[in-house]
């Protein structure tokens, strides 16, 4: 069910926000356990604020929030055996904004160990199921989130975007993942993974949902320094000035040799759909593109590094057992409590950011970030939005690629270059390859996330691939 019709049953009194909260529930209880999206339900009455219904944008609308966004008095693990046990005594600030608009708070979704991974598989919870295919991932970090949405066991779920880890799952599960602009949404109480990429977003049914929950949780925060102080636009109004005239600049890098040649039919096939809505479109290329994915590599892990340097088993977090002295206790702790994908990526971290290495490595990608982010400016000079596929392939198999790292990270090259120049994109279901979803991605210029949506709404308004459910996991009409 689309979050606008939760919205619209209660809005009109047909429903109560209680039976919205316990229709999602049941689901959970009976769907979980066959697709691992959950690590923490909230058996307990659903978590909500004192609202008054008619100034909230979300009243009574059922969330989760994925497990890296702390929750007060809710366990937040990221994925991790090293937060396992951890309570925050506060809530991030994404979740209080959607709670102080009336969202009801249904559980804590799973997702790779600190956001590192692009398969959901790295969780130490267990890998979380594709429900187009339960032999396959649902993509990630986020994949939790996404196949929540996908299964019908949330209507809305939060996600973060570092790399790709909302718009790459919300394209392998049928979904539309909105990625705002960086500094958009508050980073405050969100467990950081790399704090000059990672962003807070949106996993939902369709541009219009997503568009709601943006315009509720978007805005400046004073708490985050990353935060940006700047006015929030009516997302929800936007969606009305269609696509007609809009400039849509292709990206050719994008289908090149590597991806799946049905699924650039299905992107191309979209394209087509937004041009006969009135969308102009143009051929571009972006010179620095091929190398977001090696920058990236660079400096995620060193951030990384800095960032998880804090869990050290003595202030919070896992803590090893008889330990013999303080370097044994900080070194049992980070090798009980952190996975193989979590050492490996702060070990390359930790390596960039060595003397003799820093300006080698760290430094030059720094530099071709730099020229990543110039070229999508330039791009963006010419035309309004740029689009191509979102990921080179459908959903792969659990287990395909977890022996090989460097073709696990390329699952996000067309993603990670929006990251590193800190733009906003979505990914919109665009068709079914083999049974399984694929996603259109757009990309816009900064803070112009209402004409993304736009086209989004208006392209969903002439197409079906939203609105299909896997199968198996059909809601009763009633």
């Amino acid at each position: 069910m689309k979050s606008r019709h939760v919205r619209a049953l209660i809005e009109a009194d047909r429903i109560h926000p209680g039976q919205v909260a316990r229709h999602y529930r049941e689901r959970i209880a009976a769907f979980n356990s066959r697709l691992n999206a959950f690590i923490t339900v909230l058996d307990q009455e659903p978590r909500a604020r004192p609202a008054d219904a008619g100034r909230c944008l979300l009243a009574g609308l059922p969330i989760a929030h994925k497990d890296i966004f702390v929750t007060r008095d809710v366990r937040t693990t990221c994925g991790s055996r090293m937060l396992g046990g951890f309570v925050p005594p506060y809530d991030a600030g994404v979740v209080e904004r959607l709670a102080d608009q009336g969202c009801v708070l249904l559980g804590k979704t799973n997702m790779d160990e600190f956001a590192m991974g692009s398969s959901n598989e790295t969780s130490y919870f267990g890998p979380v199921r594709n429900p187009w295919d339960l032999e396959r991932v649902p993509g990630g970090s986020s994949g939790g989130s996404a196949a929540a949405v996908a299964a019908g066991l949330i209507p809305v779920a939060t996600g973060t975007d570092t790399g790709g880890s909302i718009r790459q799952p919300a394209a392998l599960c049928g979904v539309t993942g909105l990625k705002p602009t960086y500094g958009r949404v508050s980073r405050y109480g969100m467990i950081a993974f790399a704090s000059s990429l990672d962003q807070a977003g949106i996993l939902a049914r369709s541009a219009e949902d997503a568009a709601w929950v943006l315009r509720a949780m978007a805005g400046h925060d004073p708490r985050d320094s990353t935060s940006v102080n700047r006015p929030v636009p009516d997302y929800v109004a936007a969606l009305a000035q269609g696509i007609r005239g809009c400039r849509i600049g292709v990206l050719e890098n994008c289908f090149d040799t590597g991806l799946n040649p049905e699924v650039g039919e299905r992107i191309r096939d979209a394209l087509r759909v937004m041009e006969r809505l009135g969308a102009k479109l143009c051929d571009i290329r972006l010179p620095h593109l091929a190398l977001s994915v090696p920058a990236y590599y660079v400096l995620a892990p060193a951030e990384c590094s800095s960032n998880l340097a804090r869990y050290d088993g003595v202030r919070f977090g896992h803590r090893a057992q008889d330990a013999q002295d303080l370097p044994d206790l900080y070194r049992r702790s980070r090798s009980e409590g952190f996975g193989a994908e979590v050492k490996r990526r702060i070990l390359i971290g930790t390596y960039v950011l060595s003397h003799g290495y820093y300006d080698a490595y760290y430094l030059q990608a720094q530099r071709v970030r730099r020229l990543i982010r110039e070229d999508f400016l330039h791009a963006l000079e010419t035309v309004d939005l740029l689009a191509g596929p979102t990921t080179p392939t459908p959903a792969f198999r659990l287990g395909e690629k977890t022996e090989d790292p460097l073709t696990m990270y390329l699952n996000d090259i067309y993603t990670i270059g929006v990251n590193l120049a800190g733009l906003p994109a979505l990914s919109v279901p665009a068709g079914l390859v083999g049974g399984l979803p694929v996603g259109l991605h757009l990309i816009a210029g900064d803070f112009n996330e209402a004409l993304m949506l736009a086209a989004a709404h208006a392209f969903q308004g002439a197409t079906e691939w939203h609105d299909l459910v896997p199968p198996g996991f059909e809601e009763s009409a009633s």
